[in-house]
């Protein structure tokens, strides 16, 4: 017989082997992985594995589980966060560059899993009593129906995301409410977002060409910063198109009250529906297409091309500033194209310098802006976080967990060079092969210097 005096003392507390919910899900996340725990992991019953001096993430419920259940991998994690199941104890952009680099630094390559493996993750999720039904779809994701890149279709995309509210874009955004890559020119003290933006909009004036009574196009014109830059500041006689109903009463409204009526019309139509204007057909000196070619359409973007060609007078130009996927990059991402532009496209720079080509237009100039898009996102996603209990009173705290995780997802994308961004110039020869274009780039800059 054993008595108390012959059993062998009992661990102490702290030596004693924890159990919790980390521990079970920490073998079945490394065989998924290909590798050990790029983060510290913190589960919702205060268990953790994982590196202690990695980022850690916070599991706040059962839930998050489940939705990687229901949607493994990118979208899933995005939801998670988005409902505030998983969060992170470091600034967002440090833990997520951090994992990023532990996942490169080890080689952490994913097997594809098995149907052992995936019977395995059900058991330990029965285990852990995350099996349950399907978790609701966060209210901010898009949901399109319709035709890939239909005009109905086209109208509910670009609806999604510009309309918003020009509340939030104007919180959001400097005081040129330019939504797209800023041209940083100085770093001096003071110089900041709203300079930025003029200098990029001065610079696509001086590559245009652009003079007192010309003719400007300008596809995709936003909130209007081109349009308006490019009349007041150099007398161009502007037709301004964009398919978002908010960002057309933006840009009427800042007409009438900068006086610019005699100068400026905003169309508030498909581009396609340029194509069926006789008035625009060669009636234009310049076209300007900003940030808006990503959301054409791969199938579409050579009947695009032939637009902005048709539109120009001989020797009239053409400026596209458009992002850009790496060369092995996938561009856009699951949670991209289901919560902030659904249907965009990117390809590498050059293949969209053959299709310009390929309409007959003569490629003459292309900048890359890549790192200039990470101190815009960088400046934006800092207004956000000063601003946050504005954002949220405004638009609740899942969409603006939405633009947090966008924003800085995004200028890690451009810091790793996984997307670009470039402004190209083209220009429509005369019969005679004859450009008209500046021999040097000299007077594009020099002012800016």
């Amino acid at each position: 017989m054993t008595t108390t005096a012959d059993r062998p003392p009992a661990k102490p507390a702290a030596h004693r082997t924890p159990t919790g919910a980390a521990q079970r899900l920490e073998p079945l996340a490394e065989r998924l992985l290909g590798g050990g725990l790029p983060v510290r992991v913190r589960m919702w019953d205060g268990s953790e594995a994982g590196p202690e001096d990695a980022p850690t993430v916070h599991v706040r419920s059962r839930r998050a589980l489940r939705r990687l259940l229901w949607e493994p991998g990118e979208l899933g994690l995005a939801e998670a966060y988005i409902t505030g199941d998983i969060d992170l104890a470091e600034d967002l952009g440090d833990g997520l560059r951090a994992m990023r680099r532990a996942v490169s630094e080890r080689g952490l390559t994913p097997p594809a899993p098995s149907l052992a493996d995936r019977l395995r993750a059900a058991g330990t999720a029965l285990r852990l009593g995350a099996v349950g039904p399907r978790p609701p779809v966060p209210a901010a994701r898009a949901g399109l129906r319709g035709a890939l890149h239909s005009k109905a279709r086209d109208r509910a995309a670009i609806s999604h995301h510009y309309d918003l509210s020009n509340a939030f874009y104007a919180l959001l955004l400097d005081e040129t409410m330019a939504y797209s890559c800023g041209y940083w020119t100085s770093d001096a003290p003071g110089y900041g977002p709203a300079d930025a933006q003029r200098d990029k909009l001065e610079l696509i004036c001086r590559k245009l060409g652009l003079r007192p009574g010309a003719r400007l196009l300008d596809i995709g014109c936003g909130w209007g910063s081109l349009t308006l830059h490019a009349a007041q500041h150099h007398g161009v006689r502007v037709t301004a198109v964009t398919l978002a109903a908010e960002q057309a009463a933006y840009v009427r409204g800042q007409v009438a009250t900068r006086g610019l009526e005699e100068l400026v019309e905003v169309l508030n139509i498909d581009y396609r529906d340029i194509a069926g204007r006789p008035e625009t057909r060669g009636a234009y000196d310049a076209v300007s297409t900003i940030e808006m070619g990503e959301h054409v359409g791969d199938a579409e973007y050579p009947a695009f091309t032939r637009i902005l060609h048709d539109s120009l007078r001989p020797q009239g130009r053409v400026l596209v500033q458009q992002m850009s996927r790496g060369a092995d990059a996938p561009g856009g991402g699951a949670f991209i194209e289901s919560y902030i532009a659904p249907d965009m496209h990117m390809r590498p720079v050059g293949e969209t310098v053959g299709l310009l080509e390929g309409s007959g237009l003569e490629v003459r100039d292309v900048e890359a802006l890549r790192e200039h898009y990470v101190l815009t996102v960088d400046a934006w996603r800092r207004t956000l976080e000063e601003r946050w209990s504005d954002f949220v009173d405004l638009v609740g705290e899942e969409t603006a967990r939405v633009w947090r995780l966008y924003l800085v997802g995004g200028a890690l994308a451009f810091e790793e060079r996984r997307m670009g961004v470039d402004q190209i110039l083209c220009v429509r020869p005369d019969r005679t092969g004859r450009a008209a274009m500046e021999p040097t780039r000299r007077d594009w800059y020099e002012a800016q210097r």
